[in-house]
């Protein structure tokens, strides 16, 4: 099988050493061409070439959730096609590593290689279910490019975190969890519309939601992890239905210390829940649009400010090696 293995050498749980280890292994079994990224953007690139090259059967994204994600809109940058395209596989080399975990794969690079040339050879893989999201029609964010995204998306305070922490790693903070709950707890000091929300939650088969002070999709679940613990916004949301929302209308100090708890205690069973939390489940359609400028982010990438944001949920949109 020829496949291509894109490499993010700023990995951060990978050294050059482990990499080098790995494209060994790989190449083992693989007929295989070694891409390093060097810019934001270029394992996109990569990946859009290998699928419309043709001769690609397989593409390795190494790194972190950013860089599948780069590599997924490459794959489908002309839509999707899971029997034509080139198929996926991940080994894990971020500091999360969402997607590989939420596909059962073992959270370090060394084991999670193993795990994949054990199912190349016994031919095993699955289709995925993926998020597309893209500007709205007739408002100021309609010609933003759509982008897909593989576990999440966000509008609201939960994309303000994001954001925060993006900073904070551009000052060369390292990416741990308690440098997380910290931004968590500096964006509800400074959020100005956790109390009265600006969001409201269009679909075309269902009764609108508004007043929302924050918006999760959830494209699979778990939604995140602190650690080794799996944290579920959306605990129904799969890789085999569409997109699930949680949304929160009210965060007063009491509201989401609450909500805060209900998230580090959640199950695979049972999610966030009360007054002023909203959950739906399996949309396949529907536009978030804000009063006022809102964060928003992609898989954990910060994309800026945005108003409006249309969602599909496409099942069956890729295969990966699993």
């Amino acid at each position: 099988m020829r496949a291509l293995l894109v490499v993010n050498p700023a990995a951060t749980t990978t050294s050059a050493r482990v990499r080098d280890v790995i494209g060994t292994a790989l190449s083992s079994d693989l007929k295989l061409e070694v891409a390093t990224t060097e810019y934001r953007g270029h394992a996109r690139d990569l990946a859009r070439k290998a699928a419309e090259g043709g001769e690609v059967e397989l593409v390795v994204a190494l790194g972190g959730d950013g860089t599948v994600n780069e590599v997924v809109n490459g794959l489908l940058h002309h839509g999707p096609d899971p029997e034509g395209l080139p198929h996926l596989a991940v080994v894990p080399g971020g500091s999360t590593n969402v997607f590989a975990r939420a596909l059962g794969l073992p959270n370090d690079a060394v084991e999670a290689t193993g795990a994949l040339l054990d199912a190349l050879r016994a031919g095993s893989s699955r289709t995925v279910g993926l998020g597309l999201v893209s500007g709205t029609p007739g408002t100021e964010d309609e010609g933003v490019p759509p982008r897909w995204f593989t576990f999440c998306a966000g509008l609201g305070f939960d994309a303000g975190v994001v954001g925060r922490v993006e900073q904070q790693r551009e000052l060369g903070k390292r990416s741990t969890h308690a440098l997380y709950l910290r931004q968590v707890a500096r964006q509800f000091m400074a959020d100005p519309h956790r109390r009265h929300g600006t969001i409201d939650l269009a679909r075309p088969d269902g009764e609108p939601v508004d007043g929302l002070t924050t918006a999760i999709i959830c494209n699979t679940s778990p939604w995140t992890y602190l650690g080794n613990k799996p944290v579920y916004a959306s605990p129904e949301a799969s890789f085999d239905t569409a997109l699930d929302v949680l949304g929160i209308t009210r965060m007063s100090t009491l509201a989401g210390a609450r909500y805060a708890a209900q998230l580090l205690r959640s199950t695979p069973e049972r999610g966030p829940r009360g007054k002023y939390a909203v959950t739906l489940h399996d949309l396949t359609d529907f536009t978030l649009q804000s009063q006022v400028p809102l964060p928003f982010q992609v898989d954990g990438d910060h994309l800026g400010l945005r108003t409006n944001a249309t969602f599909t949920g496409v099942r069956r949109a890729l295969r990966v090696i699993v």
